[in-house]
């Protein structure tokens, strides 16, 4: 096929007119169009070079660094700036907050600081009964004072120091008391609490009650006391060991000579209404159940520690030492209605004995244990820095912990039903009286930090007996190692167990310490 290159004469005419510009009337709107064009390309063609230009002014960061400057915003405090061309935007929040301030410390664990005692006492019995204060208070560690009715003349300097300082109670015969057997004097005792607190002493957590003739162990009254919220209303106490004072007073009363403590909410509670409730029992016997009563109005119960111990009791305390519940030892009372708690000494020599092995292992005072000497079929029952006992024969651990009967009852007629808890007889045949070995010294010692502890047997005489079996009497002296444990009662309750380690001679080796994975105190 061959092409035609020649154009038609009509459209070579339209052609050259259009170049020449004439002969047509959309010639003006053809050079606007042109116009336009040029000045969008100029346009973009000066934007490109200026781009270019500054981008070769830039100094381009490797994406490392660009990572920790963005790690250096968040962590800091300062604003985050994003840069967009010539202007500049700024975020008004931050990447992180203020660290906030530190919590507030803990209050300090409660001490003998926050503790003030209050004694009820008599003056015709201050001369004799202000030995046994002697033997517990510490004068520069402890707050207290003494309530008596009467002022008293103090007989020497030592007094002073040694004892706390002597209040006289406020004037109670505005009070009805229409007790025949009891005495008024009842009514200023159970205003004691009150009368304290009036006094206004400052950082007062505890208000702790007792008589003249009761003896705190101080360390184990912090230890029970640090168990609950003094912010909150307490009444803390114990029964009383006989029965039928618990049915006569209350099952639900502290008592008073075995001491109580009461916190300080409640202390307030109790002042704001105590001369309105003491006004309506006037027929109550003592200051304890004045307390109690009100107690009852304020909706506050009793808790129970064992270890504060009323002692209605005559004759020998042994028994229930020997076999104290397991429960720090707080406090002893009723001490000059029973025998002395070592033989061959007075009452208040024989406290004092007792605080040797007290200021070494305080929270294992009296504290029972029991283990086996297998070889020779004895029982023995370890009361820490009291006694140690040996029992021809093998007893269960729920017999031994049982207290003997060395003791009366309050109530001279009535007999070992009337108690409060169970006992056990001292022997139930003469071969199976018990050895009794007493605590004569206590020391530490300087290498293992052990408590070197040393018994001596009593010399009593003792039934003939005719079992064929090893006999206690050749045992002169028992030697007890046991290690200081200050947090024993930071624990769950358990007594501590006890293991024969040998025999030398005459005398007996045994160490106390917490029990072992596994280890029962079994029958064999």
């Amino acid at each position: 096929m061959k092409l035609n290159n020649q154009k038609d004469p009509a459209e070579k005419l339209m052609w050259e007119r259009t170049l020449s510009g004439s002969g047509s009337p959309t010639r003006p709107v053809s050079k606007l169009m042109v116009t336009l064009l040029l000045l969008v390309s100029a346009t973009y063609v000066v934007y490109t070079l200026k781009l270019i230009s500054n981008s070769r002014a830039c100094q381009v960061e490797p994406f490392s660094a660009v990572v920790r400057r963005l790690n250096d915003i968040v962590n800091s405090s300062q604003p985050l700036i994003l840069f967009h061309t010539n202007q500049t935007a700024v975020i008004k929040s931050y990447a992180s907050p203020p660290p906030s301030p530190p919590p507030p410390p803990p209050p300090p664990q409660t001490g003998f600081q926050h503790v003030v005692f209050g004694i009820a006492a008599s003056a015709r019995l201050w001369k004799q009964r202000k030995e046994y204060i002697k033997i517990w208070y510490k004068p520069n560690q402890m707050r207290g004072y003494v309530w008596l009715e009467k002022p008293v003349t103090e007989e020497d300097e030592e007094d002073e120091i040694s004892l706390p300082p002597v209040k006289i109670s406020g004037d109670t015969s505005k009070f009805p008391y229409k007790n025949k057997q009891g005495h008024r004097s009842a009514i200023r005792i159970s205003r004691i609490v009150t009368e304290t607190l009036k006094l206004g002493l400052k950082d007062v957590r505890w208000f702790v009650m007792g008589d003249d003739d009761t003896v705190f162990v101080a360390e184990n009254l912090i230890r029970v006391l640090r168990k609950y919220d003094h912010n909150q209303m307490y009444y803390i106490g114990s029964l009383s060991e006989s029965h039928l004072q618990n049915i006569y007073f209350s099952y639900g009363m502290a008592y008073g000579g075995g001491g109580f403590a009461i916190s300080y909410p409640l202390a307030v509670a109790l002042s704001k209404m105590q001369d309105r409730c003491i006004k309506r029992y006037p027929a109550l016997y003592g200051s304890d159940d004045r307390m109690q009563a009100c107690m009852a109005e304020l909706g506050v119960p009793l808790t129970k520690e064992l270890g504060f111990h009323q002692y209605d009791v005559y004759g020998n305390l042994f028994g229930l030492l020997a076999a104290h519940p397991v429960a720090p030892l707080v406090t002893l009372h009723h001490l000059d209605v029973v025998e002395p708690i070592f033989p061959n000494m007075t009452r208040v020599d024989a406290l004092k004995h007792l605080q040797v092995p007290a200021k070494l292992d305080s929270a294992g005072l009296m504290q029972q244990s029991i283990c086996y000497d297998k070889r020779r079929k004895w029982t023995v029952s370890v009361s820490w820095g009291f006694a140690v006992q040996i029992f021809r024969g093998i007893f269960s651990a729920r017999e031994i912990e049982m207290p003997s009967r060395t003791f009366l009852n309050w109530y001279r007629r009535a007999d070992y039903t009337a108690y409060a808890f169970n006992t056990r007889p001292v022997s139930r045949h003469p071969c199976q009286k018990p050895f009794v070995f007493y605590m004569t010294s206590t020391r530490v010692h300087p290498v293992t930090n052990m408590t070197v502890s040393r018994y001596e047997i009593h010399r009593v005489a003792h039934p003939e007996c005719r079992w064929k079996m090893a006999n206690p009497s050749d045992i002169k002296t028992v030697i007890v190692y046991k290690k200081p444990d200050p947090h024993l009662w930071d624990r769950s309750p358990r007594r501590n167990c006890c293991r024969v380690k040998s025999k030398k001679n005459n005398t007996l080796e045994i160490s106390v310490a917490v029990c072992k994975e596994g280890e029962v105190v079994e029958v064999v």
